[in-house]
């Protein structure tokens, strides 16, 4: 059989086997078996498409990427919240590249990507799948735009992203593989799981881990081992946007608002709540405020550096020059995230909003 017909075969019989905790132990050994053979057609459409993605340069303080169906908006979007030039049809894959734009807002300069409209089957590398996922991988934010008359699409949006590694709206496992030479599999938790030691270790032997010490401070489940396991995720946070409601009626629109009730509803063409919109992104980009500090200097309080929360110090090195990673000796906070004023801080110290950071970088 090939990769398809094995992983249908493992999705078949994990749908007629009943969960209960006398099969848990198999329906995790089968989870992790389909994991590796979707990673395995993953690769193979990475592969047959000459492994090359569209390169869009990353640039501002955040960036987002417009993820939907073909013809739901997202140009006309763009194009409204950004002035920027992404060609605009009533026909499928209009946009055949990803259009850049930015989105100047209370003193944040916001990166707005539309991509070509994702489909059914995008993660394994239909319509050009592959490489708009890379395109959304890398983003800060996704914005989903729904047609108010397909509410259908958004599962098929998110079980796309999530089959090409991408995990929305949820945080990394705290979770701790480090693999040894011998010894076998030694685990250790900070709570009571859920998951047993042995299926534990059956999903590691899985991938081929035998010898390996496992820390583990979440009560995380056997799909989160998994994403732990394999290394290659990424976590992003989504909102939902819901567009033409300028042609829908009541009974419609009442649809809608109860199948994703934290949805903003607007009309891209006739400009209908697009300040909410600019809101509703800035608002859940997470933006905190860091000011540089020269060494024995005052800090420009005028002028702070936008980031996103979770920034470490190495994220403003290499945000300020590309050789300041390289080049850094230490660094010095003041604020929120300092235990003391002046706090040396190494790269991977994390800053929060009102720090002062001065950067020493060896000349």
């Amino acid at each position: 059989m090939g990769i398809q017909e094995d992983i249908q075969a493992v999705e078949d019989e994990i749908r007629k086997t009943s969960y209960n905790k006398a099969t848990s132990h198999h329906i995790g050994r089968l989870k992790a078996k389909l994991a590796r053979l979707r990673e395995e057609v993953v690769k193979k459409a990475s592969t047959k498409s000459g492994g090359e993605g569209y390169s869009v340069k990353k640039s501002g303080d955040a960036t987002v990427a417009l993820v939907g169906f073909p013809s739901v908006g997202k140009s006309t979007l763009l194009n409204k919240i950004t002035g920027a030039n992404s060609e605009v049809g009533a026909y499928e894959f209009t946009t055949l590249d990803v259009i850049p734009g930015v989105l100047d807002y209370k003193d944040a300069t916001i990166q707005v990507l539309d991509v070509p409209g994702l489909v059914r089957g995008a993660a394994s590398g239909r319509g050009r799948g592959r490489e708009v996922i890379a395109v959304v991988r890398n983003s800060n934010l996704v914005l989903f735009l729904l047609d108010v008359f397909q509410p259908e699409h958004y599962k098929v949006l998110i079980q796309e992203l999530y089959d090409a590694g991408i995990r929305l709206n949820t945080t990394r496992p705290d979770v701790v593989i480090k693999r040894k030479d011998r010894g076998g599999v030694t685990i250790s938790t900070t709570m009571e799981l859920e998951l047993t030691d042995d299926l534990i270790k059956a999903v590691l032997g899985e991938y081929k881990i035998h010898n390996a010490h496992v820390l583990i401070r979440d009560n995380i489940n056997v799909d989160e081992l998994i994403d732990v396991i394999m290394g290659n995720r990424v976590y992003v946070p989504s909102i939902v946007v819901v567009n033409k409601v300028d042609l829908a009626n009541e009974e419609i629109l009442n649809k809608m608002e109860e199948l994703f009730p934290d949805a903003t509803f607007i009309s891209a063409n006739e400009e209908k709540n697009l300040e909410a919109v600019k809101d509703l992104i800035y608002d859940s980009l997470d933006f905190i405020r860091v000011y540089l500090k020269p060494q024995g200097g005052l800090a420009d309080m005028d002028e702070p550096l936008i980031v996103t929360d979770g920034v470490t110090v190495g994220d403003i090195c290499e945000r300020l020059h590309r050789d300041f990673r390289d080049k850094f000796r230490y660094s010095q906070v003041w604020g929120p995230s300092a235990k003391h004023p002046g706090q040396r801080a190494g790269l991977d110290h994390y800053l929060e909003d009102g720090d002062l950071l001065t950067l020493i970088i060896q000349k």
